[in-house]
Formats: structure tokens, sequence, C-alpha cells
């Protein structure tokens, strides 16, 4: 695929834009997003192939596992395999926000994004753009 720019107002982020980026995500493709700190880039947690393209752009180590991005509580329980409530007052107090929180992670995550440890790396970013990006995909 070509490379294709959608430029994004931070303040003001277009819907129409938003959507877009996240179809190529749904479709196996990256995305480059900001957060509060960097701008990462994103693909499909679940997509195998697509994380391995993660890997590849950036010549990262396969041994070096990945941090999966939520904008929902909710998405957490999908990621996680532990019950999270007794973290709850920890995560209220980080989240939304630039902290990456540990967690044991759920059969659904592929070894691939954790470099096939039992955990996986997790972060709620507060940045309008990277939460309404990962809500849409």
């Amino acid at each position: 695929m070509d490379t294709a720019y959608l430029r994004v107002n931070s303040e003001n982020p277009d819907e129409a834009i938003l959507k877009k980026a996240a179809e190529l995500i749904r479709k196996g493709e990256l995305v480059v997003f900001p957060t509060e700190t960097v701008y990462g880039l994103g693909a499909n947690t679940f997509d195998e192939t697509a994380i391995m393209k993660i890997f590849e752009a950036k010549g990262r180590p396969q041994d070096n596992p990945l941090i999966v991005h939520i904008s929902t509580m909710e998405m957490l329980k999908q990621i996680v395999s532990q019950d999270v409530e007794s973290f709850s007052a920890l995560m209220d107090l980080v989240w939304p926000g630039p902290v990456t929180l540990i967690f044991e992670k759920s059969k659904e995550i592929p070894d691939s994004v954790t470099a096939g440890l039992k955990s996986v790396a997790v972060r709620f970013p507060s940045h309008r753009v990277a939460q309404e990006l990962i809500r849409l995909s």
C-alpha cells in the first residue's frame, strides 16, 4: 500500500479522517498517531500480520514487547486475564495519561505483541486523537 498522509487537528479532530485511519488499522495497515509524549505506530493488536509490520517498519527486535493502547476500561477487560478491580485506585490516578501498566495478558493477545511474555503492557492515553482513533478502530 502507498503511504497516505492524513493531517488531523489535535484540538478539533475531523472524525472522517479518524474513521479513515481506523479503517486502515482494521484492514491490517499501520497508522502513526500522536500521544501525550510521542508519535506512536499503531496496528490492530489482534492481527499477527499487522503486528509483524510494526517490528519490520521500526527495525525493532521481536524480543522487545509492544504496548497495547486502550480508550476505555472495557477494552482493558479484553486484553488482560486478571481481575483489574484491585488496581482501580492506581488506574484512576494515572489514566488516562502517559503511564504504562503491566497486567497478565489474555489468551487473545498474540505472543508477538508481548515477546512471548505472560504479561502485557497497557496504556490509556489522554490525547484526544489517540483516544478517538483507538475507539474507532
